[in-house]
């Protein structure tokens, strides 16, 4: 499986783009530490090749489809040229996410050239979303929405008998909770405890590509997390559209209840989770968080805009005046827990005004990381009937001075690491430098160290690292 596009895209200076971020994360991309090996059916001679685009639900569904077919005999390809099925797990959030999904499949024409039973299938939220045309495309013989990933294998026997194939029926009970995802390197893993979304923010089509909310057991939860930690893995991430909505149907347990399960029974693991919503983030909830060491303290809490007029057209269901309320609950209760957000520059009718209180937010909150996007209208969405009536170069003007603001409190929060001794989680070598390793803290900073051969250190050990310098994304220290 790869990853095509980060989640985390660090700026420059003069960085407009339509997607920027303070924050890096580098849990896609490790050195092998273990491999993961599950009972698996007698080979069917056949070989996969998935391509990955998008959020961490989009990792974790890439691995229940690599299970689902791994059940079948199917192997995993190390390169689309050797693969016999190639497929497309895609986002669509942005029109962006979409055209790039395009481009790709105009690419892989040359792998259909090649190999003319070649299947090739684009799944996820894109297909969810556009259906029917996809098959138009000439390269796309099956189309697979998030709540068919059972139906994968036969439907690509239906291709591979000459007919396209497509499966995009939404379920209200689908979780995959029998399925074993397959992963096969890394230290890190996300499990995904929940599908779909009840919000229905007006500029958002996640609703419509993966569903209505429904939430696994506790215990399979749980159950699954004691699995990986057995299996070598260091750290889980939690993961839902808005992990704070889950519930336990049968037991009543919320999200509170299933961290404070999971940190129990595996108190050697650490514990991230993504997304929040500010709406449903309880005062239960941060206190569970402070109660356990093996929570990350790091929360991911979307604001979008500060401005409350906004935030009305866009259906978040809080005021600015509720989200400061739950970031100083935070951090009374968590003084060291770090901040990360999304916010939107140039929604509909957005005036100066309203993104002058966008960045009053950002002040007031100081968040250590951010993904900032300009807006992006998406057909059938609620927004979409608004209008998009902020131009380009505005939101574009917009979206740099977020930028700014943003690089200056992540500056000067680093700043304040400096001379702090951490616990580092090690991932392995830098990309940069190979005489330096990388690890990531508690509070999700990345820290770059140098590689000590002598202190015998493994990819999975935790260190300790003092800080001596940093820059607005990275730290870098010296092991003590």
């Amino acid at each position: 499986m790869k990853i095509m596009s980060p989640f985390f895209v660090p700026p420059t200076a003069t960085s407009v783009t339509p997607t920027v971020s303070l924050w890096s994360m580098s849990t896609l991309e490790l050195p092998v530490l273990n491999q993961v090996s599950e009972p698996s059916a007698p080979s069917n001679g056949m070989k996969v090749y998935v391509e990955t685009y998008g959020c961490q639900m989009n990792v974790n569904d890439s691995e229940i489809v690599l299970g689902v077919l791994h059940n079948q005999g199917y192997a995993s390809a190390e390169h689309p040229d050797d693969a016999d099925v190639i497929l497309l797990n895609t986002c669509a959030i942005r029109d962006n996410a979409e055209r790039k999904i395009h481009e790709r499949l105009n690419h892989l024409k040359h792998n259909k050239r090649q190999n003319r039973d070649l299947v090739v299938g684009v799944l996820g939220c894109m297909a969810e979303r556009l259906r029917t045309k996809l098959l138009d495309e000439k390269m796309v013989d099956i189309v697979v929405g998030p709540d068919e990933y059972r139906r994968v294998p036969e439907l690509v026997e239906t291709a591979r008998g000459g007919e396209k194939a497509i499966a995009v029926k939404l379920s209200r009970v689908e979780t995959y909770d029998d399925i074993v995802p397959l992963r096969t390197e890394g230290i890190s893993a996300w499990v995904s405890i929940m599908r779909g979304c009840d919000k229905f923010c007006t500029f958002c089509v996640v609703p419509f590509t993966r569903g209505r909310e429904r939430s696994r057991a506790l215990q399979s939860v749980v159950d699954e997390a004691k699995s990986l930690w057995d299996s070598g893995f260091k750290e889980i991430t939690m993961l839902g559209q808005n992990v704070n909505s889950y519930r336990d149907e049968v037991s009543g347990y919320d999200f509170a209840d299933l961290l404070a399960a999971t940190a129990r029974a595996v108190p050697g693991i650490r514990i991230r989770y993504s997304t929040s919503h500010p709406q449903d983030m309880s005062d239960k909830l941060i206190d569970t968080m402070a109660e356990h060491d093996n929570i990350c303290k790091y929360i991911h809490l979307p604001v979008q805009s500060g401005s409350n007029r906004i935030l009305e057209l866009m259906n978040r269901t809080y005021t600015v005046e509720h989200y400061m309320g739950r970031i100083n609950r935070i951090k009374q209760v968590m003084p060291d827990c770090a901040l990360s957000t999304d916010i939107i520059a140039g929604f509909c009718t957005e005036t100066v005004d309203d993104h002058q209180r966008t960045l009053d937010v950002m002040r007031a909150a100081r968040y250590d990381g951010a993904y900032m996007f300009a807006y992006s209208p998406r057909e059938n969405t609620k927004a979409w009937k608004m209008g998009d009536d902020v131009p380009d170069e505005v939101k574009s003007r917009r979206l740099a001075e977020i930028i700014d603001v943003q690089n200056e409190i992540a500056k000067e929060i680093n700043l304040g690491e400096v001379g702090k001794t951490h616990a580092v989680l090690v991932e392995g070598p830098s990309k940069r430098n190979a005489a330096e390793w990388k690890g990531r803290t508690d509070t999700n900073k990345l820290v770059i160290f140098p590689h000590i051969d002598q202190r015998g250190y493994v990819v999975g050990d935790t260190v300790h690292v003092t800080i001596n310098r940093t820059t607005s994304a990275t730290l870098f220290g010296e092991l003590i």
